[in-house]
């Protein structure tokens, strides 16, 4: 695996310009990467969790806290990756065990689609699909043989955590999971800068959940690298396409009594300004428990550098 670091942090005061120079440069170094890279990121500032221009005035919204170097992925582990951890491993994942996953009812096929009874109150539109897992992600015969370089979904807590620790990973904490988001920048709304700008981020464009206009080029999960880096750390896909899991716990299931871990990013049924399902920024957040799995959960694994690394990164 090819390791890469980056030490750069985007001040608000700086010329667009200059980003921009950086932007280009980050996103050249990163167009030929293997989709295993890992991207060393060193904190030169506190993270403000949660905090945006917008909430910048409420302290109840947001709090400081230090996060420590940390490593990565550029993109969210992928199809073919997840696809060689099994073949290596003969690893089950939780909705093979349940023999069913949640899909969305635009991917579900009538043939399908006629034999289901129960979906998600207050939801409908997620439907419980027998046989729907990360190989077959809406289900038989659907197939991830066309979508290699698309997110692994339909994969638990539990999975991510088995497929990180696999390659001597982990999933990345909440914390170190916003500050990758936030590409260096403070109370920004995006990894890229405070405006929504297109084409930037894989989400619903259209009238949920019958029409997604596609504006982006995509109605479901897209490819990870179907859009350029998202920030000045040459990182993909931080927003929107798939949730991702972080090892951050997040409450308790009202319904089961069961822990919940926190999901980051938003997904392609997600929104531009919250009207539906959750609005797509670097504080999006929801829990979800960890044998939970859908067509729009994915993650990306983390680690700690070494000494080492540390000691690299500084020449």
């Amino acid at each position: 695996t090819l390791l890469y670091t980056i030490k750069f942090e985007v001040f608000d005061n700086m010329s667009d310009g200059f980003v921009m120079i950086a932007f280009i440069f980050l996103f050249l170094v990163n167009s030929d990467a293997a989709q295993d890279d890992m991207v060393l990121i060193t904190p030169q500032h506190k993270l403000i969790l949660g905090r945006t221009k917008e909430n910048a005035k409420s302290k109840t919204d947001w709090q400081k806290t230090d996060v420590k170097p940390f490593f990565i992925d550029a993109v969210p582990v992928t199809n073919d990756k997840f696809s060689e951890f099994v073949k290596k491993t003969r690893f089950t994942t939780e909705a093979e065990n349940f023999k069913w996953s949640f899909v969305f009812e635009m991917f579900v096929p009538d043939s399908i689609k006629k034999d289901i009874s129960q979906s998600v109150q207050g939801a409908e539109w997620w439907m419980p699909v027998e046989g729907a897992y990360w190989a077959h992600p809406a289900g038989p015969g659907s197939s991830t043989k066309n979508k290699l370089h698309h997110p692994a979904v339909h994969v638990s807590y539990n999975d991510a955590v088995a497929f990180c620790k696999h390659r001597g990973a982990r999933l990345a904490t909440e914390e170190e999971w916003e500050f990758a988001a936030r590409g260096g920048m403070r109370d920004q709304m995006y990894p890229w800068g405070n405006a929504y700008e297109k084409n930037r981020m894989n989400i619903w464009e259209g009238k949920f959940p019958k029409e997604n206009k596609a504006k982006d080029g995509f109605i479901g999960v897209a490819p990870v690298r179907a859009f350029q880096p998202q920030n000045s750390y040459g990182l993909y896909d931080m927003i929107g396409n798939a949730w991702e899991w972080t090892s951050t716990t997040f409450g308790t299931d009202r319904q089961t009594g069961q822990p919940q871990l926190t999901l980051r990013g938003g997904s392609y049924v997600d929104s531009v300004d919250g009207s539906f399902n959750h609005k797509a920024d670097v504080t999006t957040r929801m829990g979800n428990t960890a044998d939970a799995g859908s067509d729009n959960i994915g993650f990306r694994c983390a680690k700690d550098p070494s000494k080492e690394d540390l000691a690299k990164q500084e020449l």
